[in-house]
């Protein structure tokens, strides 16, 4: 009896945890370096939108922004247009959601 239980659990952690990865296999993870083309940050100063130009391919990609580091970084300044940077983002339907944006020189 104490088998039967110990082997449902084990079933039911499996399937549980098999719905986690499927979520991962979804989502695309992709990386771009290149120069930032446009800076949009929105008017309440929580979100931003930029523009990278792909050095591989020369394609203009928009991704959204939203964390804190980022913002802070282009309203200091420190991240400006012509700046080459590292994107790290999902796509997620129409979106590109930013998930590190980084210098790809220095600190």
């Amino acid at each position: 009896m104490k088998t039967d239980f110990s082997r449902i659990a084990f079933v039911a952690l499996l399937a549980g945890s098999s719905l986690v990865f499927t979520h991962n296999a979804f989502a695309q993870s992709i990386t771009v370096v290149g120069p930032v083309s446009k800076i949009k940050l929105a008017p309440d100063g929580k979100s931003a939108v930029a523009v990278l130009k792909d050095n591989k391919t020369g394609a203009s990609v928009s991704i959204d922004i939203s964390d804190d580091l980022t913002l802070d970084k282009f309203k200091d300044k420190r991240i400006v247009e012509g700046d080459e940077i590292r994107a790290k983002f999902e796509k997620e339907g129409a979106k590109n959601n930013s998930k590190s944006f980084k210098k790809t020189a220095g600190c």
